[in-house]
């Protein structure tokens, strides 16, 4: 029973299309998934990822017509995405046109910048080589972006936290670093180190908690496998873990839960992928549904916004 990394990073927007334009157009990454959230069929579900849809590639998001997010604790404030080399960091800053510089954080240069409705995002170099290149991609592809990368999470007490990833999800604290006057503790998801398979915990008992809202992260979601799925179920249920039980998505299935801070985690299969109703050559074309909301196809397609 193993986690193996991150698997993707789901956050909210008010603007769809701009969305998509920033994250295909700006940061070229692919849209490998056009759906709908299957709670609210109205919004959309938009999956960016690498070229193939890689679990730990993915950055989602929800789009509901929601006021701006007020920044808080109980949140994952920053969401990592890793690039190749320092060289490619500078690329990126001089195609953003962001004002900030290259800094390090534990070990690693890094840039941070936000998307148009303030989503907090960093470019962190990492050597681990990209998993598939997007041939279409309007970045070249020794600059693309590789898949996520550390998330950074702010609660108001380190111990309940600390205390759920270590022993409820079998997360080691491998580390500590300084950000702003506070250690910022590490915590490492599987065997083998990296920053796609680490989780940054800020403890800030002086800040007000989160609204959600356009521009901030609605959870993370932690990969395993098939094989290793109903013993995740199990082990929430019998370590008394409040959760949703099983949860088919289609393209993956899922767990999803809070930790004591008020942070929603999921736990998510690799299997069966993107591919599982769309060839890799097509994906994120056309509306994708389902097969339980395919007989409701005429009704939700009416109601979205087109894509630019």
């Amino acid at each position: 029973m193993k986690l193996h990394g991150l698997h993707h990073v789901t956050a909210i927007t008010a603007r769809a299309s701009d969305n998509h334009d920033f994250y295909t157009r700006n940061l070229g990454l692919r849209l490998v998934k056009k759906t709908v959230n299957q709670d609210d069929v109205s919004a959309y579900h938009l999956f960016y990822a690498d070229g193939a849809g890689t679990p730990g590639t993915d950055l989602t998001f929800f789009d509901w017509p929601a006021a701006p997010e007020r920044r808080g604790t109980r949140s994952v404030t920053r969401t990592g995405l890793r690039v190749g080399s320092t060289a490619s960091l500078e690329w990126w800053r001089d195609r953003l046109g962001s004002g900030d510089s290259v800094t390090e954080r534990n070990g690693k240069p890094v840039l941070d910048f936000e998307d148009p409705e303030g989503q907090r995002l960093s470019l962190v170099v990492d050597d681990e080589p990209a998993a598939a290149v997007w041939e279409q991609s309007p970045v070249p592809a020794g600059h693309q972006i590789r898949g996520l990368g550390p998330l950074l999470l702010n609660v108001p007490t380190f111990e309940p936290t600390d205390r759920a990833f270590r022993e409820l999800l079998h997360l080691p604290n491998v580390g500590t670093y300084p950000m702003d006057g506070r250690d910022v503790h590490v915590y490492q998801i599987g065997s083998k180190p990296g920053s796609a398979r680490e989780l940054h915990l800020r403890v800030d008992p002086d800040m007000p908690a989160a609204r959600q809202g356009a521009g901030g992260v609605h959870h993370l979601a932690l990969r395993t496998t098939q094989a290793d799925y109903q013993a995740w179920a199990q082990h929430l249920a019998e370590s008394g873990t409040p959760n949703s039980g099983p949860v088919d998505r289609h393209w993956f299935r899922s767990l999803y839960f809070r930790e004591p801070n008020g942070i929603l985690i999921e736990i998510a299969t690799d299997e069966p992928g993107f591919t599982a109703d769309e060839p890799l050559e097509r994906l994120g074309e056309t509306l994708s549904l389902p097969p339980f909301l395919e007989p409701k196809r005429r009704e939700i397609e009416a109601g979205l916004k087109p894509l630019a």
